[in-house]
């Protein structure tokens, strides 16, 4: 079993992941972002994987985790939260059976069934909402037009503005005019790690995982639910915030954070990870 200096983290999350998986009759959430938590950061998103470790200690947790796991360890779920749309999600983590799949950071959940296929919750906006939809839309494409390396990424509900592959230059006017659209047309710009997402629908990482704990305890019949987040991004401090005393919150990477636990990378995540399905199994 690795220790806290074997894998960058500090000596108070080993503790506090015991705590966490006591056997107290609370039930557990185990949620988790996943590009540059579950997986390294890469230029291209298509080409994001999970590390060999961080996937060997999901399975294990979501073998835990599932609803017919048997009675000793049904008290535990496990979810995935991210900006990325629900269904590349759920096809680059390859989340297991039983977990839950929140992305658009909270717009759109669903859940992976038996069967490996994804269930999911209707997204409907209204018809003032997809028109100022579209008007994001020309707007982000134009603050992108000429300019080497800055794309806009459509999803149902939000538009993208990426970076990562673009010069200072460039990205700065790029994001300028992004926030511009934003201011105009009257909706929040969250920024995150070379990217500026635009929603139409107000939601957040925290608000998911208030809901997705309030799905747990109703769905175990706890009287209380802890929960561990894991995050990379500024988009991550909501979830953070979010949550409270019993909880675990770890900041990967560096960056300030409202996080009470940090770790460097995917690697040590997976190591985190497979502390928590040692206590649980």
């Amino acid at each position: 079993m690795s220790e806290p200096s074997d894998v960058g983290a500090d000596a108070g999350l080993w503790s506090a992941l015991d705590r966490f998986t006591a056997d107290d009759g609370a039930a557990l959430l185990v949620a988790l972002d996943f590009d540059g938590v579950l997986a390294p950061l890469v230029d291209d998103p298509t080409a994001s994987r999970m590390t060999d470790a961080a996937r060997a200690a999901v399975d294990r947790i979501g073998a835990l985790a599932a609803p017919d796991a048997g009675a000793a360890t049904v008290r535990a779920r496990l979810g995935f939260v991210s900006g990325r749309d629900l269904d590349d999600l759920a096809q680059r983590a390859e989340p297991p059976a039983g977990a839950y799949v929140v992305g658009s950071h909270g717009a759109q959940t669903g859940r992976v069934r038996a069967d490996g296929t994804l269930e999911t919750v209707p997204l409907e906006l209204t018809a003032h909402q997809a028109a100022t939809l579209e008007q994001l839309f020309a707007a982000l494409d134009a603050a992108a037009e000429g300019r080497e390396g800055v794309w806009v990424q459509r999803k149902p509900s939000a538009g993208v503005l990426h970076t990562r592959t673009a010069g200072p230059e460039d990205t700065a006017a790029a994001v300028g005019a992004a926030d511009a659209a934003a201011a105009r047309l009257g909706l929040d710009a969250m920024h995150g790690k070379d990217v500026v997402e635009i929603a139409v629908l107000h939601t957040s990482k925290g608000e998911a995982l208030t809901r997705l704990r309030a799905v747990v305890a109703q769905e175990t019949g706890a009287q209380s639910v802890r929960v561990l987040y894991a995050g990379d991004d500024t988009t991550d401090e909501k979830a953070f915030a979010a949550l409270g005393a019993g909880d675990v919150t770890i900041k990967v990477g560096p960056g300030e954070t409202v996080a009470t636990h940090r770790v460097p990378d995917p690697e040590a995540v997976a190591a985190v990870l497979g502390r928590v399905a040692d206590r649980l199994t």
